[in-house]
């Protein structure tokens, strides 16, 4: 899978390769593969008219690379430069005189010619920004989307947080296209990052090798997901692909867990049950009579590969409660989802008792629950998803599911991916109960925890995806259309 690495990682990859003799040229690399894409945006476009904006860091130097590289080329490029060259950095103020040495010029602002450019590049400030936008930057972000141009956002778009994907500030950058150097950056692939980062290209610079020797996530792939499950053998029966009981389904809430269960026998369970907590529940799913439906009594014993999915139209009501315990007690893979996940918030013994399991574990809260679980609020959750992923996986001893744009897996390991699947139509009901019998059905077949996590999650989100080029969504995408379509997406490898 690709690398996906913070700003910490990223600044320890660039100390170990200047560290190398001869160190390489990295500005000079990531100009000329931005001034690539560049030339890939213009096209045949007959008289193309670059406007790249510099600022007063390396992004910036990246940005003087660029435009020297266009200008090569014949390619009309006017730079915008608010800052002072005397305060740039080493390599940037080297860019910028490798720039006036080819007989370029800068302006400290706008002027008529860059009223209406073919293409902006955007050089103001990369993964170092942890201030918003001074007014005269600003003022440079608001042009480049007044012009109605498309933008290359060199390494993040200005203004974005690169480990969070947060806004620093009002004023970010909305880019076309990302050409971000190195290696993959949470905030690119994650919260309000895939809106302005656009398509995201990642230019490695020669440094594929370093980067695997910094602490380091994973960008969920299509071929590392298509491995999950092998093919099946055809001597396999029912109960070679294991159990699903899902136990939920509180009052008024029965079409979570039916959703779930169904999604379970989608994803390739042997067989699946049904334990609902309201008594007065139908006998049996006219849509989907393979679910069997019990009562929300569980046998003494399961079953070898049985896997329990809680939560799922659960509830919070006085049963539901009393109930949790033991079923937190049960000794086989858990999937915890919903109202489960409130109750635990509520009572520091059960989430005591969730760290205590030695059958794995995968919780799947979104946001809010996740704060709630964390004692915190929202917007601490999304301001830091990595972060809160990785510290409720600690804290619970469990795989950790944060949903969201740019879902995150967290393991007890400390090991994390984001899953870059997915749109705007999973935000519906009855979503996080389609992933939630997804994941507890992959870990019926066999497949460990955090991997299972991470291909619902993708198949998941990659059904949503086949559903939306289809023209079936975004606006008005349902649960079950996803259950029906994750088939799909599973049996595609």
């Amino acid at each position: 899978m690709p690398a996906c690495l913070e700003t910490s990682a990223i600044r320890a990859v660039e100390a170990a390769a200047f560290a190398t003799d001869p160190a390489p040229r990295l500005m000079a690399r990531a100009g000329a593969a931005a001034a690539a894409i560049a030339v890939e945006m213009l096209g045949d476009h007959p008289a193309p008219h670059v406007l790249v904006l510099a600022g007063p860091g390396n992004n910036g130097g990246d940005a003087w690379v660029v435009a020297r590289t266009l200008r090569e080329r014949w390619i009309d490029t006017t730079v915008v430069f608010t800052g002072d060259p005397e305060r740039l950095p080493a390599d940037a103020r080297a860019a910028l005189a490798a720039w006036t040495a080819a007989g370029g010029t800068w302006s400290p602002g706008l002027s008529p010619h860059a009223a209406r450019p073919a293409l902006v590049v955007d050089g103001l400030f990369g993964i170092g920004l942890r201030r918003p936008l001074d007014a005269a930057h600003a003022a440079l972000v608001a042009h480049a989307h007044a012009s109605g141009a498309p933008v290359l956002a060199l390494d993040v778009p200005s203004g974005l947080d690169a480990d969070t994907g947060q806004p620093v500030g009002d004023a970010v950058m909305r880019a076309t296209r990302t050409a971000t150097f190195i290696a993959h950056k949470p905030g690119l692939l994650m919260a309000h990052g895939p809106d302005h980062a656009g398509q995201v290209q990642v230019c490695d610079l020669g440094l594929g090798p370093l980067i695997a020797t910094v602490p380091a996530g994973r960008v969920l792939d299509a071929a590392t997901i298509a491995a999950t499950l092998a093919p099946r053998p055809r001597a396999s029966h029912k109960g070679s692909h294991g159990d699903v009981r899902v136990v939920g389904g509180g009052a008024g809430m029965g079409g979570a867990a039916l959703l779930a269960g169904r999604a379970a026998l989608l994803a390739g369970a042997g067989r699946v049950f049904v334990h609902r907590l309201d008594p007065a529940a139908p006998p049996f799913d006219p849509v989907t009579p393979e679910l069997m439906l019990r009562d929300a009594t569980l046998p003494d014993a399961p079953p070898t590969r049985t896997v329990l999915v809680v939560g799922c139209g659960y509830g919070t009501h006085a049963d539901a409660v009393a109930r949790l315990p033991a079923l937190l007690a049960t000794p086989v893979p858990l999937v915890l989802d919903a109202d489960a996940l409130n109750l635990i918030a509520a009572r520091p013994d059960q989430a005591d008792a969730v760290a205590a399991r030695a059958a794995p574990t995968v919780v799947t809260p979104h946001p809010a629950e996740a704060a709630r679980l964390l004692g915190t609020d929202t917007a601490h959750v999304q301001r830091d998803r990595l972060g809160a992923a990785r510290t409720l996986a600690a804290r619970l001893r469990a795989t950790v599911l944060l949903k969201g744009v740019g879902t995150v897996i967290a393991t007890t390991g400390g090991e994390w991916a984001i899953n870059p699947t997915g749109n705007p139509g999973l935000a519906a009901a009855g979503m996080g109960d389609v992933l939630a019998g997804a994941i507890g059905a992959l870990m019926a077949q066999g497949v460990p925890a955090p991997r299972a996590a991470e291909a619902g999650a993708w198949w998941h989100g990659a059904a949503a995806d086949r559903l939306v080029a289809r023209g079936i969504g975004p606006v008005g995408l349902t649960a079950s259309e996803v259950a029906l379509e994750l088939r799909a997406a599973i049996n595609t490898r």
